[in-house]
């Protein structure tokens, strides 16, 4: 039996969907074990096994506390393994980071995250530039290591002490200089 609601049609397991409805559009990340991406677990007092901890309420695709042989558990990938469903992945810290094509002194300002290696940051520069892997990427002189994040190249992030300072870190983005290698690469 279903009834509508809102403009769309909810069927009676809507309590299983209410928790998620609940925290839309706000960050949920405290559910999930950061290791394994999986629910939060917790030992069951009554049973001694472990099981999924929803303090918020039951959600779709997770067991009942007790066994029973109504509940399908024939649903594939539950909804929050589901990459269909992924909007994205936080991040610790971002940061800002100005990308200077030193052949045509153009700059883009990037946001990008500290976890970022500069191969990951090349790639998401590449709409500015479809050739920025045939450049040599430097800071204050030095080529950067590709496999490596700003702060494993000596970036330090030093938003807190401009903060500190009364300055704004947006105005004061460490550049990332791109060399241009004659390498012969083709459109």
């Amino acid at each position: 039996m279903a009834h509508p609601r809102a403009g769309c049609i909810l069927v009676l397991s809507d309590v299983l969907l209410r928790p998620i409805l609940e925290a839309a559009g706000t960050d949920i990340t405290h559910w999930f074990n950061p290791k394994t991406r999986d629910l939060q677990t917790c030992v069951d007092p009554l049973t001694g096994c472990p099981r999924y901890y929803t303090p918020q309420g039951r959600v779709l695709h997770v067991p009942p506390l007790l066994p029973r042989s109504d509940w399908a558990n024939d649903f594939g990938v539950p909804w929050w393994k589901d990459v269909k469903y992924e909007v994205g992945i936080l991040s610790a810290k971002t940061r800002l980071v100005r990308v200077i094509n030193t052949l045509t002194s153009q700059e883009h300002v990037l946001e990008v995250c500290a976890e970022e290696s500069l191969w990951e940051i090349l790639r998401r520069y590449l709409p500015n530039n479809a050739h920025a892997g045939s450049y040599t990427w430097k800071h204050a002189g030095a080529v950067l290591d590709m496999e490596r994040t700003l702060e494993q190249n000596g970036l330090a992030d030093d938003d807190e002490e401009l903060w500190h300072l009364g300055l704004d870190p947006s105005l004061h983005a460490p550049g990332l200089l791109l060399h241009f290698n004659d390498d012969l690469t083709e459109l």
